[in-house]
């Protein structure tokens, strides 16, 4: 019996009282800690998110930009490609006037100097040109 009552006086020592306490407050300061960390944790979590929503809008202007651009580029290949096909065109018209020309100015030589034979012979060769470039 001695030893329960030793027991339950050890139980209710001031000593015991203290350690009891202090571990309480060591406790509810380590349950501060946890908050303050915790609290640190989501602040950092909000910064993060808000960080990752603005280069997130970043990437889309970035990507709008980028497909602007294409856009434009294959527009400007398009024109290109228009200007080549006109210029071949120009080229082929300037060619065939040329040749015409050139017809022209020999048979009026060719009458000049009255050889009609070979006049009649340019001008039947001019005559087929112009019909062919016609049919083209």
């Amino acid at each position: 019996m001695k030893s329960f009552y030793v027991a339950m006086k050890s139980l209710h020592s001031p000593s015991k009282h203290r350690c009891i306490a202090t571990a309480m407050k060591s406790s509810q300061r380590n349950k501060k800690l946890r908050r303050k960390k915790l609290k640190r944790l989501n602040a950092s979590m909000r910064r993060l998110k808000v960080e990752t929503n603005e280069i997130r809008k970043e990437q889309e202007i970035i990507k709008r930009g980028q497909r602007e651009v294409r856009e434009k580029f294959e527009a400007i290949h398009y024109e290109c490609e228009q200007l080549r096909t006109e210029t071949d065109l120009i080229i082929k018209q300037s060619r065939n006037t040329r040749l015409r020309l050139g017809l022209m100015f020999q048979i009026l030589r060719a009458r000049e100097s009255n050889d009609f034979n070979k006049a009649a012979s340019l001008t039947q060769l001019l005559r087929e040109l112009v019909a062919k470039q016609n049919n083209q």
